[in-house]
């Protein structure tokens, strides 16, 4: 065998645009959804900052730049599988 499967986990990362206790709304595009602050309660976390969520729960803050790169290579990713440059 050539290659191992390993499973494969998602953040996606978003800005929070509100807050509320331990919940955030969290833009993603343009589309908002909710996300747990629970992980993260001690970053302390604000309107404004970006935020990797995964299956609902955001996991760690992360800078403007970091967030921009990784939506960079998403953009990249889906753009070889529609037959676009690698």
């Amino acid at each position: 065998m050539l290659f191992k499967v390993f499973p494969l986990c998602l953040a996606v990362p978003g800005r929070v645009v509100e807050i509320d206790g331990e919940v955030a709304q969290v833009d993603f595009g343009g589309i908002r959804k909710e996300a747990s602050l629970a992980l993260v309660a001690k970053m302390g976390i604000k309107v404004g900052d970006y935020v990797l969520v995964h299956t609902g729960y955001a996991i760690t803050k992360v800078d403007e730049k970091e967030a921009e790169e990784i939506l960079a290579t998403w953009r990249e990713v889906v753009g070889a599988e529609e037959g676009g440059a690698p």
